[in-house]
């Protein structure tokens, strides 16, 4: 008998001349716009400049992209080493492959350069970003539709997906799989909103809120890592995803303890970002604030004057 199921794309790139475009790439690329967008307004009703998070973001997005691949060829080494492998393929990005404790990990140095260099503290600048964070995730999961992968076991319920994939070894995965990929979307979806309400009934700060965020997402992500019937390590059993969500969800609620014994509240508004009050003086004042230039801070050399001697 037939059932319903959710089609898979029977390709995941299309080419414009020999220019080829990828479905994964533009996933991701669509999950670092809403999260800029987001994080920008969000940063703004917080007391920021409206350009702060897009400009901290191209520190942290290649930052990110470069923790999230690393992350999977480490943990994924055998994909890529060995006997019949091609160590290039760990380069091949748009195959797919990036690991979100990675992406963070990595990102998150990222956004700490970005924001040392304009004088903003990392942590109201991740409380800002973290439900578009979440948002990016379940847009770039939608990429993993598309190259038909990181589905789950086979299934009968109607939401099932259709995969017919010839794998890496040559065999042929052809069957009805739980949509793992749709189910972080939509939780990740979910997490956003909780931590947008979460943080406007408490108002939280000091880190908070992006605290709430990866305990959120961990919670969500040991379930479906159960799901899951892709190649991973096993320790003690659970997939290696399933240890480190719950070492990262355990760091989460104690930040999230301890920060808010001993700093409740959110950050001073006037406190987060210089270019802010910048833009308020500019736009008080009419005119754009000078920035200090080295010939102004160094003293000029005085020319002594000779009196005129009578000839």
């Amino acid at each position: 008998m037939e059932i319903a199921y959710i089609p898979s794309p029977s390709r995941g790139v299309l080419y414009l001349g020999p220019v080829p475009l990828r479905a994964y790439a533009f996933c991701i690329i669509i999950g670092v716009v809403v999260a800029v967008w987001l994080g920008s307004k969000r940063w703004v009703a917080r007391g920021g400049a409206k350009h702060t998070v897009g400009d901290i973001a191209v520190w942290a997005v290649p930052f990110g992209l470069v923790g999230g691949r690393l992350y999977h060829v480490i943990t994924d080494h055998q994909l890529y080493f060995g006997d019949g492998k091609d160590p290039w393929n760990a380069l091949k990005i748009w195959e797919g492959g990036l690991g979100i404790w990675g992406a963070i990990a990595l990102g998150a140095v990222g956004a700490w350069i970005g924001a040392r260099r304009r004088g903003v503290p990392l942590p109201a600048y991740a409380d800002a970003i973290a439900p578009g964070i979440a948002l990016a995730q379940a847009c770039g999961r939608w990429g993993n539709w598309f190259n038909q992968e990181l589905y789950g076991k086979a299934t009968t319920l109607p939401w099932g997906l259709k995969i017919h994939k010839v794998m890496p070894d040559g065999t042929v995965a052809d069957g009805v799989y739980h949509p793992t990929f749709l189910y972080e979307s939509l939780w990740c979806v979910g997490v956003a909103l909780l931590v947008i309400w979460a943080d406007r009934r408490f108002t939280l700060g000091h880190g908070r809120a992006f605290a709430l965020y990866v305990a959120a997402y961990t919670v969500g992500r040991a379930w479906i890592e159960y799901l899951r019937i892709d190649e991973a390590h096993h320790i003690l059993g659970l997939r290696l995803n399933d240890w480190t969500a719950i070492v990262v969800f355990v760091g989460a609620i104690a930040y999230l303890v301890i920060v808010g014994k001993r700093r409740p509240g959110r950050e001073a508004p006037d406190s987060i970002d210089p270019a802010a009050r910048d833009e308020e003086l500019t736009q008080s004042t009419g005119e754009s604030v000078p920035s200090p230039s080295p010939a102004q801070d160094e003293p000029q050399p005085t020319v002594e004057k000779k009196p005129n001697n009578p000839s």
